[in-house]
Parts: structure tokens; C-alpha cells; sequence
């Protein structure tokens, strides 16, 4: 049984092509994902991201339970409306999901999780709640749009007629009446993430559209998200991976010493005896694209493609991939049957909307 967001026949009118993404019909691409791709880089393209679920923790332990829960420590947020991404850690320091954390007030905060660990970070939420006075409360009846791209936020802001989410720092929010901005997103590029209630949905898709912004659907969303090396959950990490070999070290928040998150013990053991694994960027040549799961071979042993496909702005294959850790320039990768070189690099490909020059080297 598969769910539908409000904006389903809006997707179909545009000529979305639909498919099965997480129990959810969304839109692959409307015509072109490479088109879409460079509206995004260049001018701006909009989303709908509905299916990913929204989670508010309320009640007077709200922060003391989300400083147990995460690795990353929400005490460090201290206005209203900032934001922090983390990890949720098993007891073994695996990754649950990754999320992203407003603080909205100090009996309030709002979670963005994953749509395929819905049920999951669900129970996993509340099964690490007891003694803690906190409400979780799931958010089906809202939507989210992303509106990503350099002339994205001039664009929602003349919509939506609130020119002060302009103001708006990089990981910072605003509510106003019944809907929620902030200057987040998952493509590298810089822009809103907007929550509203799913009624509203549709009249805003539309007049986004309207503005100028070009409909985005999941393929290019993917292709932007991989070439500024950001995780793709359940690929790029889950619960037999740890932040320290995701390139994430930076969402743990080790200090204070005396803050005992779920998984702390893991993490401090792992980063004192050095991890094995490590995520790196591939760099292909023009030709064979490479795709999660694909064998990589290294001086130092086998690894393996996490995430691989054609980068648009890079205009050649890449992929990100675990492997052995140890300094290695080159691998290969295994394709039909094919050892095809590949040269690696560190994340992201593009930085900015721009290729990053150790890329084209």
C-alpha cells in the first residue's frame, strides 16, 4: 500500500513520472533530470519532500531527552529557531537516522526525519523517552516544499510576501501563523525548506511554479545531493556504520564530558582506536556509471560503491564509497564485468554551485 502527498495530481498534470519511493508515489523527474539538476545549480527548482517525516518533541524534558538521544547536542542552540543536523547512534554507535533538529522553544523542538526509518526512528524515539516528561508527536497533517537554487529564496520570499526570511541565517528558521521556513535543504545549494499544512500545498506549489522555479523530482534531488557529498541513508550509512566512518565526526558532540548521548561509549572507543573504514569520493572517466554495491578494490583491500551516478554540473561519472582507511589516490571498480580506474578525492564534487578544482585535476 503506497501513501500519496497532497500534491499528487499536481506531480501528474506537470507530467511527473511517477514511482514507489519509501511507500510513497513521487515524481522521478517531470521530462528531463538533468534538466532539473542544472535549474537547481543555476536558477532554482522546487521539490516536494512530504514524504519525509516531521516529529515534535514537546514538554518540560524536550532538551535534557534530545541531548540523551542525539549525538549532536541541541544545548548548543540558543535562540529560537536554529537548527543542527545529527545522528541518532545505537548502543554500538551504528547510526539510526540522520535528522535535522530546530529549536523552536525550550519545551519545543521539531525533528525532520527519514521517510524509510518512519517506523523505526518512531519506536526508537519513544522507546528512549522513558523518565522523560516529552510528547513525540508525529506531523502527517503538514507538508514540505524544498525551494532550492541561488535565486530560490528571493523567489519564496516574494510569495509568500515575508521579505524577512531573507534575514534568515544557514540552519535558522522562522514560524509565521501556520507555516514554518527555514534556510535548509539537501541539494549543496542554498534555499528553504517551507512546512505548511497539506490543504495549503497545492495553491504554493503552484505559485512557486509561477515565480519561475522549475519542478525537481527524486532523480535529480539525488544527483544533487551525491555531488555535494551528502549521505543518502541506508546507503551511504545505517545502524553498522558509525559518524566517524561517514564522514560525520563533526555531527559528534563529545563535549561536555558529562553528557551521556546513546551511543557516546561506542563512538569515544571507536575514535580512540582508530576506524578501519572510511567514505570517500570517486572520480571516474567518461563512460561507465558506477552504482551502489559495486565491488572497489584498494592497495589496502575490497571496498564498496555506496552511492554512484552521472554528475551533471561535474559532467562525468562519480560515486561515494567506503573503503579501507589509509591514503590511497587511486582504486578500482568493478562494472559488467570491467576493472574501470577511479580516482579519489574528498567530498562534496561542488561546493557553491561550483566544481571543486581537485576534481578536474
Amino acid at each position: 500500500m503506497t501513501s500519496r502527498t497532497a500534491l499528487f495530481d499536481a506531480h501528474q498534470a506537470a507530467g511527473g513520472r511517477m514511482v514507489t519511493f519509501a511507500g510513497w508515489e513521487l515524481p522521478i523527474h517531470y521530462g528531463s533530470q538533468i534538466d532539473e539538476h542544472h535549474a537547481v545549480r543555476q536558477r532554482s527548482g522546487l521539490f516536494d519532500v512530504s514524504h519525509m517525516t516531521v516529529v515534535d518533541i514537546q514538554g518540560t524534558d524536550a532538551r535534557s531527552y534530545l541531548r540523551h538521544l542525539l549525538a549532536n547536542d541541541v544545548g548548543r542552540l540558543q535562540s529560537p529557531g536554529q537548527a543542527l543536523y545529527g545522528c541518532m547512534l545505537n548502543e554500538s554507535g551504528g547510526i539510526v537516522d540522520d535528522l535535522i533538529t530546530y529549536y523552536l522553544h525550550d519545551d519545543f523542538y521539531r525533528t525532520v526525519v527519514n521517510a524509510a526509518t518512519r517506523e523505526t526512528d518512531l519506536a526508537w524515539m519513544r522507546s528512549r523517552s522513558e523518565g522523560f516528561d516529552v510528547r513525540i508527536i508525529e506531523r502527517d497533517d503538514l507538508a514540505m516544499l524544498a525551494a532550492q537554487g541561488p535565486a530560490a529564496r528571493e523567489q519564496v520570499a516574494e510569495v509568500l510576501g515575508l521579505p524577512q526570511c531573507l534575514e534568515l541565517k544557514p540552519f535558522h528558521s522562522m514560524a509565521h501563523d501556520a507555516w514554518f521556513v527555514a534556510r535548509t535543504g539537501y541539494t549543496g545549494e542554498d534555499g528553504f525548506e517551507i512546512l505548511l499544512p497539506a490543504t495549503l500545498a497545492p495553491e504554493l506549489w503552484q505559485q512557486l511554479l509561477a515565480a519561475g522555479m522549475q519542478p525537481c523530482g527524486l532523480g535529480a534531488r539525488d544527483s544533487l545531493r551525491m555531488e555535494a557529498g551528502l549521505n543518502l541513508y541506508g546507503q551511504d550509512m545505517d545502524t553498522e556504520t558509525s559518524p566517524l566512518e561517514s564522514n560525520l565526526g563533526w555531527t559528534v558532540a563529545l563535549e561536555p564530558e558529562d553528557r551521556q548521548f546513546v551511543g557516546r561509549q561506542a563512538v569515544e572507543e571507536l575514535k580512540q582506536t582508530g576506524v578501519e573504514r572510511r567514505l570517500v569520493g570517486l572520480v571516474l572517466a567518461p563512460g561507465a556509471i558506477p552504482r551502489s554495491g559495486a565491488e572497489v578494490d584498494t592497495a589496502s583491500g575490497p571496498g564498496a560503491v555506496t552511492s554512484g551516478g552521472f554528475g551533471p554540473t561535474v559532467e562525468r561519472p562519480i560515486a561515494l564509497a567506503r573503503i579501507p582507511a589509509g591514503e590511497v589516490s587511486e582504486v578500482s571498480i568493478r562494472l559488467r564485468g570491467r576493472d574501470l580506474s577511479a580516482r579519489v578525492v574528498r567530498p562534496p564534487f561542488v561546493r557553491g554551485g561550483k566544481i571543486r578544482d581537485s576534481i578536474l585535476d
